[in-house]
């Protein structure tokens, strides 16, 4: 595992406006699901920035948040609480229509199921022109872009063909297109490598970096594939609905042979816990496994690190208890 550092919440030092260069900012998020007389937090207060340009993937469990958050990202979902901001819309103050007009032109989707992605009975060109002809958009431009997009994702050969002429993989790249069809900014991918093997999966993670410095788009992806560290600029982990865990790929220069011209190049990974806006962190669940730390430790300050002790189970028992058990305890009456 990377060394783990704290780092502050982004919006620690803005808490009203996000930064010029955030595409997507939010923060304190909470989403609550009803059930008859049942709720269901799936998001405790998320705090999540990315850039404009970025390309990111979002990690955690099953039940942790992070296809809630993602369907609200996607104009899907509306969020309960909080504040998320996506090229400078709130979308909890978008209208029904405004909401579908932003699902239209600012967000497009890229889903682990076929069926949500493709018509079969269309062809695969005809597939990456149908949301351009349904948003009343098409002619000979809107062709020709629906060809060069089948074109970057490698299928100019198979633009002709359906669904069942075409492989696990193919599909996926031409859901891609589709995703790209109508220019959003912002593409959402969902488990997009989850039925495709290991091979064809780092074909497209490689396909969506392509995307990214060819078009500037702004890539979020859910995924379950841990190789997806080495793919994409940061991961975020999510835990019990909260921002836990930062990881960020940077690029290594071995300078050992500079002075001949020959720099090597690597890859590093720095892994961030993350100080939401309220103070809290998630400390990674090896360490309090480790340290047997239950519910309580304490804090010290010590020059300009803060350290993090464990309680012993007695005290944290004895603390638990009320005021006069621990009085009779210690022979006061």
């Amino acid at each position: 595992m990377a060394q783990t550092q704290t780092a502050s919440s982004p919006q620690e030092s803005q808490s009203i406006n996000a930064p010029e260069e955030t595409f997507v900012f939010s923060e304190n998020l909470v989403k609550i699901y009803k059930v008859a007389d049942l709720e269901a937090v799936a998001l405790q207060g998320l705090d999540v920035q990315i850039r404009r340009g970025e390309l990111m993937a979002i990690i955690g469990n099953s039940g942790s948040g992070k296809s809630t958050f993602l369907n609200i990202l996607g104009g899907l979902d509306r969020p309960s609480a909080g504040r998320i901001m996506v090229a400078g819309r709130d979308l909890l103050k978008m209208s029904e229509g405004q909401l579908v007009k932003y699902k239209r032109e600012v967000v497009g989707f890229v889903w682990q199921q076929t069926a949500r992605n493709m018509l079969p009975y269309l062809t695969a060109i005809e597939n990456v022109e149908l949301p351009m002809v349904l948003s009343g958009h098409y002619g000979k431009k809107e062709r020709a872009w629906a060809r060069e997009l089948l074109d970057v994702v490698g299928l100019s050969h198979r633009m002709n063909h359906r669904l069942s002429e075409m492989s696990g993989g193919e599909q996926q790249r031409v859901a891609i297109a589709i995703g790209l069809c109508n220019h959003p900014p912002l593409l959402l991918a969902d488990e997009p490598t989850g039925s495709v093997d290991t091979r064809t999966a780092a074909t497209i993670f490689d396909l969506f970096r392509s995307i990214r410095d060819q078009y500037g788009t702004t890539i979020v992806i859910v995924t379950h594939d841990p190789k997806v560290m080495s793919k994409v600029d940061r991961v975020v982990a999510i835990r019990d609905g909260k921002t836990s865990t930062e990881t960020i790929r940077r690029v290594a220069i071995d300078m050992a042979d500079f002075a001949s011209g020959s720099i090597v190049l690597g890859e590093t990974h720095d892994e961030f816990v993350v100080l939401d806006g309220a103070g809290r962190l998630q400390i990674p669940r090896e360490y309090l496994d480790k340290l047997q730390i239950r519910k309580k430790v304490h804090l010290e300050l010590e020059g300009d690190q803060i350290l993090i002790r464990p309680v012993p189970a007695d005290d944290e028992q004895e603390a638990a208890e009320p005021e006069e058990t621990q009085r009779r305890r210690w022979g006061f009456r």
